[in-house]
């Protein structure tokens, strides 16, 4: 394909992943009491179990519209990272076949429960990191955190984990579309590794190891499981390939 028609492919899925991200952010709008509750309700729980006086403030005359904008479109994110995840798929393989193209829906059943199981494991994480972080707070002091710094860390915990999750599927898909060979992906994997374990002492501030762990094991092993997927797809493409006639 022509770079001017990648690019025209490129505005197409970006004008559509945008459109429902809008479409699910006006939900998100009418939500945002109670979904802003769920997610302060780590700090709240910190709150109870440590006895301390632990609340969000918003420090500026336009920080409660910022925040409710913000939170619309967290909640679109993840209501429908199925319609976003198969605009990513169609575009890295607009010149698949119809039968190669049918792999979209098995590429989005694949991304969308694996993009929810990051944002659910982020999730579980979350409660551990806020009550650690909060228990420096000293006795006889209030804990007053800013809505904006605090609902952007959680947001950005959730959707890093998810994407995280997803990162296996997009190169399987990749590899599919014909350009990622599995080589390429075997002699990467230590770099791989290296980096699941990063990710995950960064975005896991507590003082344990079992918890980094936990959060890195099933990142490498979605990696691992690409790496199979694409090395028996690689070997029966090249099967196919010798087979063909010339």
């Amino acid at each position: 394909m022509p770079l001017r028609q990648h690019l025209l492919e490129l505005r197409k899925r970006l004008f559509l992943a945008s459109l429902g991200l809008v479409l699910g952010a006006v939900g998100g709008w009418f939500l945002y009491d109670p979904l802003l509750a769920v997610l302060q309700h780590p700090l709240t729980a910190a709150a109870t179990e440590q006895g301390k006086q632990i609340s969000l403030n918003f420090t500026a005359l336009g920080s409660p519209l910022d925040m409710q904008i913000k939170v619309a479109f967290f909640l679109a994110a993840i209501v429908s990272s199925p319609w976003w995840l198969y605009q990513l798929w169609a575009f890295v393989t607009p010149g698949l076949t119809r039968r190669e193209r049918a792999y979209a829906y098995s590429f989005v059943g694949a991304a969308v429960p694996l993009f929810l199981a990051g944002v659910a494991l982020a999730w579980w994480v979350l409660p551990h990191a806020v009550a650690m972080l909060t228990g420096f707070i000293p006795k006889g002091t209030s804990g007053l955190f800013t809505a904006q710094e605090y609902l952007s860390f959680v947001m950005r915990l959730m959707l890093a984990f998810g994407l995280a999750f997803v990162l296996p599927v997009v190169l399987v898909g990749l590899n599919f579309a014909g350009l990622l060979r599995h080589e390429a992906l075997a002699k990467g994997w230590r770099w791989a590794v290296l980096i699941a374990f990063v990710f995950a002492a960064v975005m896991t501030p507590t003082p344990d190891a079992w918890t980094m762990i936990l959060v890195a094991l099933p990142i490498c092993v979605l990696y691992f499981g690409a790496l199979g997927v694409s090395t028996l797809h690689d070997r029966r493409a090249d099967k196919r390939r010798v087979a063909a006639p010339r």
